[in-house]
């Protein structure tokens, strides 16, 4: 009492209805449960980057598909030799491949714990 209503509801009188009031209430604590659902899916940050890193997972595999569909269409004619090449010296030592995976995977963990 003596205390200002909440805003975007009707003051409290005397000529309300009691099943008014009940549906004010109703309303109210679904609003309620709305806002702390969406706060709890905000916090959830471990949900999150797992999320991020499933459409990264996703992504990365429809990039690996196209390539792999463009490469078998290439004929062995139209590869140039320093793409052999290239390929062969990846299959040999892939550490520089393994170490750029760690970098995007640690700057996409950075980006999601930070945001």
């Amino acid at each position: 009492m003596g205390q200002d209503p909440s805003p975007g509801s009707a003051p409290v009188t005397e000529a309300q209805d009691p099943e008014q009031i009940q549906r004010e209430i109703e309303r109210t604590r679904a609003e309620l449960g709305d806002t702390v659902e969406a706060l709890t899916e905000k916090a959830d940050v471990k949900a999150q980057a797992k999320q991020k890193i499933d459409q990264t997972k996703a992504s990365i595999t429809e990039k690996k598909d196209e390539l792999l569909g463009k490469a078998k269409e290439a004929s062995p004619e139209t590869v140039s030799a320093g793409a052999v090449q290239a390929s062969r010296k990846a299959r040999e030592n892939p550490l520089p491949l393994v170490a750029g995976a760690a970098f995007v995977f640690g700057f996409l963990a950075g980006r999601i714990t930070k945001g």
